[in-house]
């Protein structure tokens, strides 16, 4: 079979852009309504979408941020989708940094056999100040990879332990458990330790599907050795390219082949009947908050004070921290200078650039002009697929999935239907061996 397009329909409530709900054609429902998630995930089902894809913050967004992220919890919320969908993909976000590692596998092995074996993790190392007071735990930025490297440690050897083949469930001879084939992990690090088995077996793929989203040096390593889709956000082509060789160069070091990893950059795609009423979505930037706008920036840059700076002064590097010494995303704040400084745009229009996709590929046209652009990217060595971020939810996103995805079948560059049943079957990675582990004794 020929390389096809992978999307994942990444879902804010209201949508990507952070005045989305002020928009008329902007869902009316509630955040915590669970109809609001069903229609998105048979929006993306019908169109053949790989997976929805679920992020999660840990503290109470400020200002209004809620609106644009919503309140769900994202394993509470799939376990509720999974019931009301049957093929596509469910990937949850959850954090290494302030999880633990049975409790974490215990639930995601649940979830994926109750959906049938469609269920991705997508791998976080939390920065935020705010969310270690939440959680009682002080983590250096420094220390996030260190921690999240035995975390995953410790729950691929988890999911491992408690292999499906030893469930024998013999009424005939009385037995239910072949217990030579379960194993204690034993696991031992500097930040966690679990004894184990698991007392979930091994899902219907092996185990969940892994999905990471680091840039940085650091996250980079990490990808290589863990993951199977990385979410990664660029600007522009040239540094999507640079990201996606990178990484799948990496990947060899540990043994694996370039194919064992999507690399899915998120693109927010605004879509008209003409060029003209595309770029009318992005009237949505005359309705953002300044204060909101500054707020987030704040956050980004772990907590920098940018109020000082003149709003319609074009930015100089004086205006903008030191990326190295941001207790934050470094990739991420990297990408804001850089584009900042190329375009030579104000405080304000860099805010009303980062408020439609924050920091994502964003694209403006007709379905075909849309298409074209995915096309090129997925030729010419910047993408695997997309991680798709409509503007407003579910008026562009019904936009994407109806008039975009056609053109792109008719190319013969996505699917026309599901092949498998599976997360794995759908991004097209190989089974995974679960009778192989990776401990660390003491």
């Amino acid at each position: 079979m020929t390389r096809q397009l992978h999307f994942n329909l990444f879902l804010m409530p209201r949508g990507h852009h952070e005045d989305a709900w002020r928009h008329p054609d902007s869902t009316g429902r509630d955040l915590t309504d669970l109809e609001l998630y069903v229609e998105a995930a048979r929006i993306a089902e019908a169109a053949k979408f790989d997976a929805i894809f679920l992020a999660d913050v840990l503290v109470a967004p400020n200002n209004g941020g809620l609106v644009a992220a919503g309140s769900l919890e994202p394993i509470t919320l799939l376990s509720a989708l999974a019931a009301r969908t049957d093929r596509i993909g469910l990937i949850g976000t959850a954090s290494t940094t302030h999880s633990l590692p049975y409790t974490h596998a215990r639930q995601f092995a649940s979830l994926d056999h109750l959906s049938g074996g469609r269920v991705g993790w997508n791998i976080v190392t939390s920065w935020a100040p705010q969310a270690g007071l939440n959680y009682c735990l002080d983590v250096g930025h420094g220390d996030r990879y260190a921690i999240a490297e035995e975390f995953l440690e410790a729950v691929d050897a988890l999911w491992r332990s408690f292999p499906s083949e030893a469930i024998r469930d013999d009424r005939e001879s009385g037995q239910y458990l072949e217990p030579a084939l379960i194993q204690p992990v034993n696991y031992r690090g500097a930040h966690f330790r679990t004894q184990g088995p698991l007392n979930v077996p091994s899902s219907p793929q092996g185990r969940p599907v892994y999905v990471q989203a680091g840039q940085s040096e650091s996250g980079r390593g990490f990808a290589a050795r863990w993951a199977e889709a990385v979410f990664t956000a660029h600007l522009v082509k040239q540094t999507a390219q640079s990201f996606y060789s990178d990484v799948k160069g990496r990947a060899a070091t540990f043994g694996r082949r370039p194919e064992d990893i999507v690399v899915l950059p998120g693109i927010s795609a605004a879509i008209g009947s003409t060029a003209r009423e595309a770029q009318l979505v992005w009237e949505l930037d005359a309705l953002t908050s300044p204060q909101i706008g500054l707020a987030r920036l704040s956050a980004r840059f772990g907590g920098h004070d940018f109020s000082a700076i003149p709003l319609d002064r074009v930015l100089k590097r004086g205006d903008l921290p030191d990326p190295e010494e941001v207790e934050a995303s470094k990739s991420r704040t990297t990408g804001y200078i850089d584009v900042a400084l190329r375009e030579g745009l104000t405080l304000r229009q860099l805010l009303q650039k980062l408020a439609g996709a924050r920091g994502h590929f964003t694209v403006t046209g007709t379905p075909e002009q849309v298409a074209d652009t995915i096309e090129d990217w997925f030729k010419t060595g910047a993408a695997d697929g997309f991680n798709v971020m409509p503007p407003i939810v579910h008026k562009q996103f019904e936009l994407f999935a109806t008039e975009v995805v056609p053109i792109l079948r008719k190319r013969g560059l996505f699917r026309n239907d599901y092949e498998g049943t599976t997360l794995r079957s759908h991004f097209g990675l190989d089974p995974v061996r679960t009778n192989v582990r990776l401990p660390r004794s003491a």
